[in-house]
């Protein structure tokens, strides 16, 4: 186990830079998510960590060990594709022991690491099968048991619930997490869904365009977003954001409402006010600084543990996450309440979060 740290690292494919002055330190035995969308480059970033690429700038240190130059094979690293990488002619007990056979430890001592990971994971009985007699679920587990038996300093993970159903993504993230508890190892993870990323991680990285956006717990970045992008990035659904105009007493004005006290300050006449959908309540009394808007309702959707509407306010649109029980019908015109105290305003000038 070991901490890792990324000084100043940039990659470049000739004149595009895929990263860009990354840096990032993660405690050892920290669960860190690098989430973001296709081409942020947080996959760029974990295949420098892992030795799979080369840095173009900066430096790399597990530990105290700086490994930007060493091969990928003598990092003490343990990575989990998305595709899982296993050898469809070896069994799975062969797969789990490869990379100890490679060390040449001896047959016994592999086969006991062999059986000790699997009992973790609870695979004992699928170790004479080949892959392509396994489930997606059971592949994703025998790759993790890869992982394990080499005792590694930290775990790599890249996208591995990916191909899975939505039923066994949601088991399987909390079976990572616990075991990475369990075994209180170091756990790199990258992602482009934000829900696995606020589920499972002890802090966030959230990437565009190769630079670190924010930085923080899930809850940290949830609740005050750096900026316009991780704003509208983080959520599901995500932050309703209004064009917003500022009027002589600091007041902002958009569609349908405007703020009842000055906000934040920032350079330009106008702003972006962000709201979560959850903030949209069905009654003043669940606001402590109600801001009334009433809204065409253009579609209802019942989920069953909550109900998310769809709304027209003025020409923008809005959506509200309300109890499950809230009943209209799609045409009308609702009247709801937005909590003043939970708005967000945005710089439009900069895309940064203007703070009180």
């Amino acid at each position: 186990m070991a901490s890792i740290h990324f000084n100043g690292i940039a990659k470049r494919f000739g004149a595009l830079a895929a990263v860009d002055q990354f840096n990032l330190a993660i405690d050892d035995g920290e669960f860190v998510a690098l989430v973001g969308p296709s081409g942020c480059g947080k996959t760029t970033s974990l295949r420098m960590l892992a030795g799979l690429e080369t840095p173009s700038a900066g430096s790399i240190l597990l530990g105290e060990q700086d490994i930007t130059q060493l091969p990928a094979k003598d990092r003490n690293l343990s990575m989990v594709f998305q595709n899982y990488a296993l050898y469809p002619h070896m069994t799975v007990a062969q797969n789990i022991g490869y990379a100890l056979k490679m060390r040449k430890m001896p047959a016994r001592d592999i086969a006991r690491e062999v059986a000790s990971a699997a009992a973790l994971l609870g695979i004992e009985a699928l170790l004479e099968r080949r892959p392509q007699q396994l489930s997606g679920g059971q592949r994703q587990r025998v790759a993790v048991c890869r992982a394990i038996v080499r005792h590694p300093a930290a775990f790599l993970f890249d996208e591995p619930l990916s191909n899975l159903d939505a039923k066994l993504r949601a088991s399987a993230r909390t079976e990572i997490r616990a075991l990475q508890k369990r075994l209180g190892i170091t756990a790199v993870y990258v992602t482009h869904d934000q829900v696995e990323a606020m589920t499972m991680a002890d802090r966030i990285v959230v990437m565009k365009d190769g630079h670190i956006q924010q930085t923080g717990t899930p809850l940290e970045v949830y609740d005050a977003p750096a900026n316009l992008f991780v704003a509208g990035f983080i959520g599901s659904p995500a932050m309703n954001l209004l064009p917003a105009r500022r009027d002589a007493q600091g007041r902002l004005h958009t569609a349908g409402f405007q703020t009842s006290t000055a906000v934040p300050q920032g350079p330009g006449a106008t702003a972006t006010l962000g709201v979560r959908p959850e903030d949209i309540r069905t009654s003043a009394q669940d606001c402590a600084q109600p801001l009334p808007i009433t809204a065409r309702l253009r579609h209802i959707e019942h989920l069953g543990n909550e109900t998310l509407l769809h709304l027209d306010l003025e020409r923008a649109g809005l959506q509200a996450r309300v109890p499950t029980r809230w009943r209209a019908d799609p045409g009308a015109n609702v009247q709801l309440f937005i909590e003043q105290t939970a708005l967000h305003v945005f710089s439009d000038a900069t895309g940064q979060r203007l703070v009180a």
